[in-house]
C-alpha cells in the first residue's frame, strides 16, 4: 500500500475522472485512467468486468495483461472466481495469494488466468449504481500479501468514480445492440432497408449526443476542480475545510453524469415508441434469463400512450420494466402477461404472472417495489400489487387517471 498525503490523493481521483471524459468505450476507458489508478494502487494487472443486461453473464476489460478473460467473452457470472462479489454477497475480496485461496479454486471457476499469469494478490470490489452491483472493479500483484484493507478503501472511492460512466457507456451500448436487432427485425418484416439506415444515423447521432455531454460538461467542471486542487498545492497547510468545496463539486460532477445517464437510458422507448419498448423488454428478459416462460402483450390503448409527455412515458416504461423483471427473477412464473387499456379517459396497465405470488419473501434488489411505488405517485398515478386469481401469482397495476394525463398532456403543449 502506498501512502499519500489527501491532496495527492484527490489529485489523482480528479485525474481519473478528468481522463474518464470523452472516451466513448469500455476498453479505452480503463487504459485511459490505469497509469492514475496505479499511483493509488500499484498493479500488475488491472481490470473492469461488466454485467451484461439479465445478470447471467459478464465481459471483461483489462489492461496491463492480457488474460483469457477478456478475449473469451462472456462467461457465465457462475463461473466467475469473483461471483460472490458480482452477486452482491460480499462488499469486497482481499486476498494474499489467489492460487490457493479456496475462493477462487472452486469447480467450475474460470481461474486459469491466475496462474498462467502469477496473479498473486488480489483486490476486487463491486461497481455499483443506485445500489445494483454492475460489475466490479479489480487488480492484482505478482507479489504475495500485497494489499491491505486501505487498498480496499482506496478501490471503492476508484469504483464509486468508474461506476456511473461505465452504467451509461453499458446503457448505450444496450440500447445500440437492442435497437438495431429491433431495425433489422422490422426491416424483414416491411422490406424496408430505409428503416435500418436511419436507424442507424439516429443511434449515431445520440451516441455523439452522449459523448459531446460527458466530454464538454463533465471535463468543464473538473478543470476547474483541478484549478483549484493546483491552487491548495502551494500552501503549506491545507486544512480540512478547504478540500470540502472539491469534495461537492466531486459529487455535482457524479450528479451529472447521473443526469446525462437518466437522459440516454429511454432511448429505445423514444425511437420505436411505447408499446414496441414494452414488447422488446419483455422478450429480452425472458431470453436472457433462459427460462421457458410464455409471454403476451396485449395492447388496447391504439396507440394513446405514445400522445403523452416523455416524463410520463418514461415513468410508465419504468414501473412496468421492473415489475416484468421482478417476474422473470424472483416469481418462477410459466406466464407473463402485459395488458395496456385506456378506461374513462385513462390509463390502466397492469402486469400479471403465475408464479410463487407475493406471500413468499423475495429478494428485493434497491428497493424496487418502493421505486415503483415513487415513480407512480410522481405522475399521479395509482399504483397496486397484489395477489392474483385464486391467489395465484401477482399482478401489479398502474393507474394514470385521465386529469392527470390531460394536465400533462397540456403543459406539454403549452411548452412547445
Amino acid at each position: 500500500m502506498l501512502k499519500m498525503a489527501p491532496t495527492a490523493l484527490l489529485d489523482h481521483y480528479l485525474g481519473i475522472s478528468r481522463l474518464l471524459a470523452g472516451q466513448l468505450e469500455f476498453r479505452s476507458a480503463i487504459r485511459a485512467v490505469a497509469k492514475e489508478i496505479s499511483h493509488i494502487i500499484p498493479h500488475d494487472h488491472l481490470d473492469v468486468c461488466i454485467i451484461m443486461h439479465g445478470g447471467k453473464y459478464h465481459t471483461a476489460y483489462e489492461t496491463g495483461l492480457e488474460t483469457a478473460w477478456s478475449t473469451h467473452p462472456p462467461a457465465l457470472v457462475s463461473g466467475s472466481p469473483i461471483r460472490t462479489l458480482l452477486w452482491g454477497e460480499v462488499t469486497h475480496i482481499l486476498t494474499d495469494d489467489a492460487c490457493c485461496d479456496p475462493r477462487f479454486n472452486f469447480e467450475g471457476a474460470f481461474v486459469r488466468p491466475v496462474f498462467d499469469q502469477d496473479l498473486r494478490s488480489r483486490i476486487h470490489v463491486p461497481l455499483k449504481v443506485e445500489g445494483d452491483v454492475i460489475g466490479a472493479l479489480s487488480c492484482s500483484s505478482h507479489k504475495t500479501a500485497a494489499y491491505t484493507m486501505d487498498d480496499i478503501a482506496n478501490a471503492h472511492s476508484i469504483a464509486d468514480l468508474l461506476s456511473p460512466y461505465f452504467f451509461a457507456l453499458r446503457a448505450a451500448e444496450q440500447a445500440q445492440r437492442s435497437a438495431i436487432v429491433e431495425a433489422e427485425a422490422r426491416a424483414r418484416e416491411e422490406g424496408l432497408r430505409l428503416g435500418a439506415l436511419n436507424l442507424t444515423e439516429a443511434l449515431e447521432r445520440e451516441r455523439q449526443r452522449i459523448g459531446m455531454d460527458l466530454h464538454d460538461q463533465t471535463l468543464a467542471d473538473l478543470t476547474r476542480l483541478s484549478r483549484r486542487l493546483e491552487r491548495l498545492t502551494h500552501e503549506t497547510e491545507v486544512p480540512g475545510e478547504a478540500l470540502e468545496p472539491l469534495a461537492r463539486g466531486l459529487q455535482h460532477c457524479m450528479q451529472d453524469l447521473r443526469q446525462i445517464i437518466e437522459e440516454a437510458k429511454p432511448s429505445v422507448l423514444q425511437l420505436f415508441g411505447f408499446v414496441q419498448a414494452v414488447e422488446n423488454h419483455l422478450d429480452r428478459s425472458v431470453r436472457d434469463s433462459g427460462l421457458s416462460i410464455l409471454t403476451e402483450l396485449v395492447d388496447e390503448t391504439d396507440g394513446v400512450i405514445d400522445s403523452l409527455s416523455q416524463t410520463v412515458c418514461v415513468a410508465l416504461f419504468r414501473i412496468i420494466q421492473e415489475a416484468i423483471n421482478n417476474a422473470v427473477r424472483h416469481a418462477q412464473a410459466g406466464q407473463i402477461t402485459v395488458r395496456l387499456r385506456e378506461v374513462g379517459g385513462g390509463i390502466s396497465i397492469q402486469v400479471s404472472d403465475d408464479g410463487i405470488g407475493i406471500e413468499k419473501p423475495r429478494r428485493r434488489n434497491g428497493g424496487g417495489i418502493d421505486n415503483m411505488k415513487t415513480r407512480a405517485r410522481l405522475i399521479s398515478a395509482k399504483f397496486s400489487i397484489n395477489a392474483g386469481h385464486d391467489s395465484i401469482g401477482t399482478v401489479v397495476g398502474i393507474h394514470l387517471p385521465a386529469a392527470a394525463r390531460g394536465r400533462r398532456v397540456l403543459n406539454q403543449r403549452s411548452n412547445a
